[in-house]
């Protein structure tokens, strides 16, 4: 049986972060490409009474604590080693994220989401700001005029929420979330059963 697997995302989660930059070992492993789906995790968010973490958990240290220590494992597995919390963060990540949608029908998804995530999660770079984001995607080699100016079609606009909407119908409540042909996951901590459930398809 053909495994389908998609990957909702938002760049303003750095577990999604995470799950991107350890996603190509899985798909060269098992020969499954995950189909990325750009969504808006603060739209997320509210429509399933969800919060961030760093909200939801302020008030218990050692919940956070461990958080922290949870990352520090998962980067040091991986070797992760260019990741960097962003100084800016929580980013509000609106324009990026109908970026994403404008380089999906641009044709351009891929480099976009690299060129994204880096300027987030490794060079510490504040993309909610126009300027800023023009110039990493500039410099990462893609069209900036032509992105921005796709992100702010109607019809771009409304894919991200259709896309958001849909994934909250489908039982999503945060980022990063998989679905294996249709089954939920979520968290960076699943991604081993993810694996496990596309080899059980695929057999």
């Amino acid at each position: 049986m053909d495994a389908k697997v998609e990957f909702l995302f938002d760049f303003g989660s750095p577990n999604a972060y995470f799950c991107h930059k350890v996603i190509p070992a899985i798909e060269a492993r098992t020969g499954v490409r995950f189909e990325y789906v750009p969504i808006l995790l603060g739209g997320l968010f509210k429509l399933a009474n969800n919060r961030s973490p760093m909200e939801a958990f302020a008030g218990i240290p050692h919940k956070m604590a461990y958080d922290r220590l949870e990352i520090a494992r998962f980067v040091k597995k991986h070797g992760l080693t260019a990741f960097r919390m962003n100084p800016h963060f929580p980013v509000n990540t609106l324009k990026i994220m109908r970026g994403a949608c404008a380089a999906q029908q641009l044709g351009v998804l891929a480099p976009y989401v690299d060129a994204v995530y880096a300027a987030m999660w490794e060079q510490q770079l504040n993309m909610a700001d126009d300027a800023v984001i023009a110039e990493a995607l500039q410099r990462a080699g893609l069209d900036a005029a032509a992105l921005i100016a796709t992100s702010q079609l109607p019809e771009v606009k409304e894919r991200l929420l259709q896309n958001t909407q849909s994934a909250h119908e489908r039982g999503a409540f945060g980022s990063p979330t998989f679905f294996v042909n249709g089954e939920i996951w979520f968290g960076k901590d699943r991604l081993r059963e993810v694996e496990d459930e596309i080899v059980r398809l695929k057999a």
